[in-house]
């Protein structure tokens, strides 16, 4: 929501994202959650953009440090343990054969994660796509994907 008067007050307080302008009154600008210090709405669509982007950035190195924590929990920590209980054996999928390569494999790992800060620094770059391209990849990898698995 934008504005720049005092009837434009409850809205922008009301809204997810209040923008008032800075050549508006002093209760839209109080009432709002941004101001725009240029009072050019066209800006609004960079902002929009830069948003989306932050927010895929997030969501893929949110993803990447699930995915690392459950490899480092099933992978690393029975071999861990796997000396002194030999149950862990079956869950040893890297074959690391002491603590010794486990721990040395945690210590690749934190590694690992230093070399990726410039891409969180850099983000991951906003494709927006069309309707139509998004379900056709949906079916390709849900339809085709559903149809193959069950046989795998």
């Amino acid at each position: 929501m934008t504005g720049d008067g005092t009837n434009d007050a409850p809205a922008l307080a009301q809204a997810d994202v209040g923008v008032a302008m800075n050549s508006g009154t002093t209760a839209a600008k109080e009432a709002s959650n941004m101001v725009d210090l240029d009072s050019s709405p066209t800006k609004l669509i960079d902002i929009v953009e830069i948003g989306k982007q932050l927010l895929i950035t997030r969501g893929a190195l949110t993803t990447f440090s699930i995915a690392n924590d459950v490899a480092k929990y099933f992978a690393i920590i029975p071999a861990l343990f796997v000396s002194r209980y030999k149950g862990l054996e079956a869950l040893n999928i890297m074959k690391l054969h002491s603590p010794t390569s486990a721990v040395l494999s945690a210590v690749f790992n934190a590694l690992i994660i230093i070399a990726l800060i410039p891409l969180a620094l850099r983000g991951v770059q906003f494709r927006p796509a069309t309707s139509s391209a998004l379900l056709r990849r949906n079916v390709l990898i849900y339809g085709v994907g559903g149809l193959i698995l069950p046989f795998i």
